[in-house]
Parts: structure tokens; C-alpha cells; sequence
């Protein structure tokens, strides 16, 4: 499936000069929810992973519908103040801002391995947050894995050797 054809794009969005790649559509259409599933399956078949991990907010879908199909739990990596009870929270920056994300305290247990997911990779702001929070925790990321890339941003970088796989991935 070329998800291409299915991903929507938005000039000037969430703020001028920035051009977004909407996912909704994709999450709209069974057909391409199942194709990226069994796509990011297939990406880590092998890996021993415990746990997935989604970035909010659209990250979380994808997580979630992941780890019923590897038969894994999903804990949510959210922004500041959406999540209820203890926390462990980190600043960092992302490609037009600065934000705070947060896991709650009891999410992931000592040596758990964990896949962190998200719709989109850019600089990687977001991404290299969540593995600091998990390895916080003590878990051991295991990789990342995001149906858009926006190679230009070079988002790989700040994620250091881990294994990233990527769907869809944009040089614009």
C-alpha cells in the first residue's frame, strides 16, 4: 500500500512555514490501519519487546492497536498534566517549540524492554524525551517506530544507535 496517497497534508500548520503530514486519514481507513500495523510488526518480528510505548497524541492509537496485535501492553507517553497519579516528566524541544512529556511512575518495570511509537519523526525532540523517560525507569528501549519521517529534520540523530523504522518518509 503506498500510504503516501492516504497521508493529507497541511500548509502552515500548527503555525506558519511548517507543512503537516496528517495521519488521520490513514486511522480512518481499516485497510491502512491494518497495513501499517502489520508493517511495524513485521519491522521488529524477532525482538523481545514487553511493552509499547505511545507518544501522544496520535502516537498513542498506533501504539495501542500494535501491542493487541504482539499481545504486549501500551502505556502512554503524554504532554504535561494528562496524566492522573505520580509522574516522571522531561522538557525538550521539537521543531517549532518547547514542551514537557510525562509516564507515570509505575509504567514500566526494571529491564522491561520497550518500543516507543509515534506517528512522525522530525528532529526527534519527542522521541529521544520518551527514551529518556523509560530508561529513567529502568527499561530498556528496544527501538522506535513512526509511519512518517521527515528526513530534511534528520530526527535519527538525536536517537542515537537505536533501531528506528520508518513507513513513509518525506526529503521535502
Amino acid at each position: 500500500m503506498d500510504l503516501k496517497t492516504v497521508i493529507r497534508e497541511f500548509q502552515d500548520f500548527p503555525k506558519p512555514g511548517i507543512l503537516f503530514r496528517d495521519i488521520s486519514p490513514v486511522l480512518k481507513q481499516p485497510e491502512a490501519i491494518s497495513y501499517v500495523i502489520k508493517a511495524l510488526h513485521e519491522r521488529f518480528a524477532g525482538q523481545q519487546i514487553d511493552v509499547i510505548a505511545g507518544i501522544e497524541s496520535r502516537g498513542l492509537a498506533f501504539a495501542a492497536l500494535l501491542a493487541e496485535h504482539s499481545n504486549v501492553g501500551s502505556i502512554m507517553v503524554r504532554k504535561k498534566g494528562k496524566l492522573p497519579g505520580p509522574v516522571d516528566q522531561l522538557g525538550y524541544g521539537l521543531e517549532y517549540g518547547q514542551d514537557v512529556l510525562e509516564i507515570q511512575k509505575d509504567a514500566i518495570k526494571p529491564g522491561q524492554r520497550v518500543l516507543i511509537v509515534d506517528d512522525l519523526l522530525a528532529t526527534g525532540g519527542t522521541a529521544s524525551a520518551a527514551a529518556q523517560l523509560v530508561e529513567l525507569q529502568k527499561g530498556e528501549v528496544v527501538g522506535f517506530a513512526f509511519v512518517i519521517e521527515l528526513n530534511e529534520l534528520e530526527g535519527r540523530k538525536a536517537l542515537g544507535d537505536h533501531k528506528v523504522e520508518v513507513l513513509v518518509s518525506y526529503d521535502d
